[in-house]
């Protein structure tokens, strides 16, 4: 007995032992399983797998994969072909002197704004350190230094640039060094270095004949740009190597901080990993865009109130002249306010993609919220941003060790003498009736959301340490929005123009796409021709017929090619960087007689690419005979816009179908304007 007993304890350690090791292999299969989801192993290095994600992106795709050769896949995200022969080429052509050593005088650059303001104006810095023969001082941006709480990891330049690299990338072209002697920054301490506050696009003369002598002086001088390029967009002929040096600078030397550029680098392989294209989408829709522009009456709820609120704003410091009360339906007519999300989403359902196109909206706020996008994701199901393709964990790295805020929204506490009066009114003996109301409590408003203040009081509230510091993360942001853009494989952008008139993120991206690959399609829509299509079809938003789909499609392929000597009028003259061509570019040798003349007059370049760049034969021959018979012949029966998913189709042959409730009763009927559009 006692033997059977000892054999039954035995068994049952050892299953227990069995047991215990069998749970440790499992967990340990699990986080082996974790670790294979999470990363792959290649040869080189170690690269994301793809196949499983931890996102809140889910694609959904119903249509088949195109063949890129085919006409309907060329028509949609194929090259501009006769753009081909246009290739980046920034480097110096003439005789250009290098710096020997550094200049003892020195030129130190303080720049507020946004983005697109910071990015022209240290380009300009650049310029202008040249121009003088001085050495510039890392430029210091005010958005990081006046925010509280970021990182004191990264500061000024280097929370957004990578330092290192810019000052290796232009030792050809200027002396650069991070800080100033220190002979010298006692006396900036002292505010003792005198101080140059820059106005817009000022004359190379400016600088020459007003800042080069209080130079030569002091050996130091400050400018304070803080609307956004400080030099002239256009510049006299003999100083065409400078506007190359503005690419130089724009292209190849500002690069982003390493985590903005591994993070940027990570939402492209997450768009690109199901295998299709992908449409980079700036909505352009920012609050003082729409007050400069009079498009408040866009909105018809508290937002319309918070854009006259800035215009007034704007009004009274005369950055926009007019009247506050501005006919927005008018302005939106004639093109000077941005196209809605929906409307974007229209023209571009009707120039062919499908329903289940993957598309990337850039910016770091839609002003009017996501009640504007709404309609835009009806009509797209994969429509995706920066958030919905990272983790918060991947976002916090790049901001760096950042201290904690206690109190996110800070409230005034009321004063002792108002307190004690309240309290004395909830503890007094028997009332009137009616009842007294209590004292007022002091306000406190909540700034994200519905703005509370703004039918309370003239003045905005002061900003809190939170926006302060969400303002620096929006340069964050923007940078990994621009690098998608600028990869992506069509861009759209939905408004070109920021709050004071001068081009915006939109205009910077396509010039910078117009530059890199000029073949990529960049949509140049002339809002005042789509405005007028909308109002066409504005009392049956969601019908379109053959004629309709037809003009849309045209103006769309027009916008690729023909827009381009327009854009050049209207934002060269302003900003450089949005049309850098064709100063920073020049034509395959091979190619240029049969191209040059296919070129609008504006990007005609004169200049082959040097032999180095080789010539290569871009173009098979015969490539080009056949180029338009899939982008303009869209003849065929009228089809519907939309249809329904689970049947055939509602055949009918009139002006159009309508949108049904179900987002999988919204696909348009693809093939069927396919087969009639390549006959």
């Amino acid at each position: 007995m006692k033997g059977d007993v000892g054999g039954k304890m035995v068994i049952k350690s050892k299953l227990k032992w069995v047991g215990l090791v069998g749970l440790v292999l499992s967990a340990l299969s699990l986080f082996t399983h974790f670790l294979l989801a999470r990363y792959s192993y290649t040869d080189d290095s170690i690269t994301e797998y793809q196949a499983i994600t931890i996102f809140s992106w889910r694609p959904i795709f119903e249509n088949a994969d195109l063949s890129s050769t085919s006409k309907l896949y060329r028509r949609l995200w194929g090259p501009v072909r006769r753009l081909e022969s246009l290739q980046p080429h920034a480097k110096p052509r003439e005789r250009y002197s290098v710096p020997v050593t550094e200049s003892d005088r020195y030129i130190f650059v303080r720049i507020r704004g946004g983005f697109h303001e910071i990015r022209s104006s240290i380009c300009d810095a650049v310029v202008i350190a040249r121009l003088l023969n001085a050495t510039l001082v890392i430029p210091e941006i005010q958005s990081t230094t006046s925010s509280k709480g970021i990182s004191a990891q990264f500061k000024s330049f280097a929370y957004l640039y990578n330092e290192d690299q810019f000052m290796a990338a232009l030792a050809n072209d200027i002396s650069i060094v991070k800080t100033l002697p220190k002979t010298l920054k006692g006396a900036r301490r002292k505010k003792e270095i005198p101080s140059f506050k820059v106005l817009n696009s000022q004359s190379p003369y400016y600088y020459l004949h007003h800042v080069l002598p209080v130079l030569i002086r002091h050996s130091v001088v400050e400018l304070v740009v803080s609307d956004g390029g400080c030099l002239q967009a256009t510049l006299p002929p003999d100083l065409e190597e400078y506007q190359r040096l503005r690419c130089r600078v724009a292209f190849h030397a500002l690069t982003f901080r390493q985590e903005v550029q591994e993070l940027a680098t990570k939402i492209l392989h997450r768009l690109r990993a199901p295998g299709r294209p992908f449409i980079a989408y700036d909505p352009g829709m920012t609050r003082d865009a729409l007050a400069y522009h009079g498009c408040a009456e866009l909105f018809q709820d508290v937002h319309t109130e918070l854009i006259q609120h800035r215009r007034l704003w704007m009004l009274k410091r005369g950055i926009v002249k007019g009247n506050l009360t501005v006919d927005s339906n008018a302005q939106r007519l004639n093109g000077s306010c941005p196209l809605m999300p929906e409307e974007i989403g229209i023209i571009l359902r009707a120039y062919g993609y499908s329903w289940d196109t993957i598309i990337y909206i850039s910016g770091g706020e839609v002003f009017g919220g996501q009640k504007k996008l709404i309609p835009f994701h009806a009509i797209f199901e994969n429509v995706v941003d920066r958030t919905s393709l990272t983790t918060s964990w991947e976002l916090n790295r790049i901001y760096g060790r950042e201290a904690n805020l206690v109190d996110k929204y800070p409230k005034t506490p009321p004063s002792a003498e108002k307190e004690t009066k309240h309290e004395s009114w909830k503890t007094s003996g028997q009332r009137p009736r009616p009842l007294p109301p209590p004292p007022a409590r002091p306000k406190s408003y909540h700034i994200e959301g519905w703005w509370g203040w703004v039918a309370e009081s003239d003045n905005e509230p002061e900003s809190t340490v939170i926006e302060l510091r969400t303002n620096a993360h929006k340069l964050l942001w923007e940078a990994i929005d621009y690098m998608v853009c600028v990869e992506a494989d069509v861009f759209v952008p939905g408004f070109d123009r920021d709050g004071k008139g001068r081009p915006n993120f939109a205009s910077l991206v396509m010039g910078h796409r117009l530059y890199q690959s000029a073949t990529a399609k960049s949509f140049r829509l002339d809002r005042k021709k789509i405005a007028m299509r909308m109002e066409e079809i504005s009392e049956h938003l969601y019908e379109a017929n053959n004629t309709w789909i037809k003009s849309v499609r045209s103006h769309l392929r027009e916008s690729l090619l023909e827009r381009l000597t327009e854009e050049s009028k209207a934002s060269k003259s302003l900003s450089f960087l949005s049309f850098p061509v064709p100063e920073c570019s020049c034509l395959r040798s091979e190619s240029k007689g049969a191209s040059t003349s296919q070129l609008p007059a504006a990007i005609r370049v004169a200049r082959s690419c040097p032999p180095w760049m080789g010539k290569d034969v871009i173009s098979r021959p015969g490539d080009k005979e056949n180029e338009d018979d899939f982008d303009e012949d869209d003849s065929g029966p009228p089809g519907l816009f939309f249809r329904q998913s689970g049947g055939s189709g509602n055949k009918n042959n009139g002006s159009g179908g309508e949108m049904m409730s179900s987002k999988e009763e919204t696909q348009m009927e693809d093939q069927e304007e396919m087969d009639g559009g390549d006959r």
